[in-house]
């Protein structure tokens, strides 16, 4: 099946309401467009340099999501387009994107990075950091915090993951009355969307169901 294809049979699978993120990483503009003509308009990246340069060759209604691990330094290059960050994980990178989203006159829309996983390789804030960052991105006037992310750790356990995704969920729903602004929670990609959306995500990330093995 070609890309196209492959994007709309995804979007059959999955309910209605909920948003796909098509991790286009590493992927040729061309392989990009084959999605966007089947529709697809909100597109994953995880290297700023790669975003920016495909944000300025591609549609102008595309909408850019940061879903890698962020470097402070790079987060001017995102700052004039990027429409949601995924993966803040640490309180001094929410006071960089503040700051450049005041440059640029911009509110840019953030996900709170929570570590669920049972790997210490994956990045991100454990529930007591939660309210400290919360507090934070309360005083500032150009972050705006959606939701949470968190990603599964990488096994054949299914009951693992499940409970690691129903965990995430359950903060959502303990935090969301404090931060009536929460709309997103995102959790799942390739290999275990189906699990997270029966926990309650509401966006996923998919990069090899659309487009296919990556080559790196």
């Amino acid at each position: 099946m070609s890309i196209g294809e492959n994007t709309i049979a995804l979007r059959k699978e999955i309910p209605e309401q909920l948003t796909l993120v098509a991790v286009s990483k590493t992927k040729s503009n061309e392989e990009i467009m084959e999605a966007y003509q089947s529709g697809q308009r909100v597109f994953g990246e995880n290297k700023i340099q790669e975003m920016s340069a495909k944000y300025e060759a591609l549609p102008k209604d595309i909408q850019w999501h940061m879903i890698g691990h962020v470097q402070s330094n790079k987060v001017k290059y995102m700052a004039p387009f990027v429409d949601l960050i995924h993966g803040v994980d640490r309180s001094k990178l929410l006071r960089e994107i503040d700051k450049q989203a005041l440059k640029n006159n911009r509110i840019i829309d953030c996900l709170l990075q929570i570590h669920i996983a049972q790997e210490s390789t994956k990045f991100g804030f454990s529930e007591s950091e939660i309210t400290e960052a919360l507090d934070l991105a309360g005083t500032l006037n150009n972050v705006r915090v959606v939701g949470l992310m968190g990603m599964a750790t990488f096994t054949e356990n299914t009951q693992q993951i499940t409970e690691e995704f129903k965990g995430l969920k359950r903060l959502f729903d303990q935090l969301k009355p404090q931060q009536p602004q929460f709309s997103v929670l995102s959790m799942g990609m390739s290999g275990d969307y189906p699990l997270a959306i029966a926990q309650g995500s509401n966006m996923i990330r998919v990069g090899s169901k659309i487009f296919g093995a990556r080559n790196y």
